[in-house]
């Protein structure tokens, strides 16, 4: 009998990369795999689904309107101590430091069931920044029997707080897996935007040639507000400053996000405003970008891997690596700064040529496979001892 393993994610990053770790455990069968899914991004999740080819098995429908943190935790909980009730998984897995990684270690661990966190031991060292995240990921690795994380450095820091080293196995990071997978898909089928959309007229192979494109995200409710706002301004500034620069901004569907964001750069021609992207859309973006400002934890991996430079905004990152090998720099929320380092890329090839180098410290794209396998032994180790 194959031994159950209930994967949990919710947003649209959990999915992407969780969705190539679940193609992988589909072709195990000594493990069924039941994916459940929260729902909290639902639109851009049917989205990474589709793309990768994924359904899921349990949909908790978790979301309502202006719902806040303890609101959704307090949905979470519930529902997921229903879902294990009605699957009884031997194991259930959880990725990276959203709230729903977090609530859904908690459910499982109050019913004695075992936890494996993928993308384990990343930290800021500040409970504050990034917000709630660094607090989600560090509770999770309290509870959490089975850690992977992506890198030596994300090791240290859970050996550091106590974590024993059987525990642990550095795996790399599945989001590389998913970036290279679905770039050589594109590549493969030769794909393109469809005719009627905006990018498939803006980005013609013969119009990308003369064009650099900066491609921009943002989300992180650490920048809601003030900081949203101080991004804008640079935004707008540096569009003024570049007439011949395409700036594309795909933006979140938060509220608090989009108040921020269209009021100031609406109706500027060589600012296209796009709703969330599915993820080959992003990827075919990422590829064809000459440089990325974002505070998205998941593309301070992903650009450097396609040698794409990346402005991270934010203060801080959990994700030292990067910035080791010089394509990423910090450059915060000030306006001045983010002018200033944009403007730099821009118009210094040194500079630019510098920081556009490959470079991949976050594993060679078979991270799912490694957790795959180093799941297969654990599983199999604990049901010779009868934990499982």
């Amino acid at each position: 009998m194959p031994f159950k393993v209930m994967m949990v994610f919710g947003t649209r990053p959990e999915a992407i990369k969780m969705a190539p770790l679940a193609r992988e455990l589909r072709e195990w069968p000594e493990m069924a795999l039941n994916i459940c899914s929260t729902g909290q991004h639902r639109e851009m999740l049917e989205q990474v689904l589709t793309a990768f080819d994924l359904t899921v098995d349990e949909d908790l429908q978790v979301m309502i309107q202006d719902q806040t943190l303890n609101g959704l935790s307090q949905q979470l909980l519930s529902k997921l101590d229903s879902a294990y009730e009605r699957n009884k998984p031997d194991i259930v897995l959880v990725h990276g430091d959203t709230t729903t990684s977090f609530i859904a270690a908690l459910a499982a661990f109050n019913r004695h069931i075992p936890i494996a966190h993928v993308e384990a031991g990343l930290r800021t060292g500040n409970l504050k920044s990034p917000w709630p995240e660094e607090a989600n990921r560090r509770l999770t690795g309290v509870i959490a029997d089975l850690h992977f994380p992506p890198t030596n450095k994300a090791r240290d820091n859970l050996l550091r707080e106590g974590v024993p080293l059987e525990q642990i196995k550095v795996t790399g990071n599945t989001v590389i897996d998913a970036l290279l997978w679905m770039r050589e898909h594109l590549h493969k089928s030769q794909w393109h935007p469809a005719p009627d959309s905006p990018l498939a007229a803006l980005f013609s192979d013969r119009q990308h040639a003369r064009q650099r494109m900066v491609l921009i995200t943002g989300h992180r409710r650490e920048n809601f507000g003030p900081g949203f706002e101080r991004i804008c301004l640079a935004l707008a500034e540096l569009a003024l400053r570049y007439p011949d620069v395409q700036f594309v901004y795909p933006v979140h569907l938060n509220p608090q996000v989009q108040q921020a964001v269209y009021p100031l750069l609406s109706n500027r021609d060589n600012i296209l405003l796009l709703p969330p992207q599915d993820y080959r859309h992003f990827v075919w973006l990422m590829d064809r970008a000459y440089l990325i400002l974002t505070d998205s934890g998941g593309i301070q991996e992903e650009a450097p891997a396609l040698g794409k430079p990346v402005l991270v905004l934010r203060k801080v990152t959990e994700r030292p690596s990067v910035l080791e090998g010089g394509t990423v720099k910090l450059v915060g929320t000030q306006t001045e700064r983010i002018v200033k380092q944009t403007s730099q890329l821009l118009d210094d090839p040194q500079i630019y040529k510098h920081m556009s180098r490959v470079f991949t410290p976050y594993g060679d794209g078979h991270a799912s496979e490694k957790i795959a396998e180093h799941l297969w032994d654990w599983l199999n180790e604990h049901a010779l001892r009868g934990a499982v």
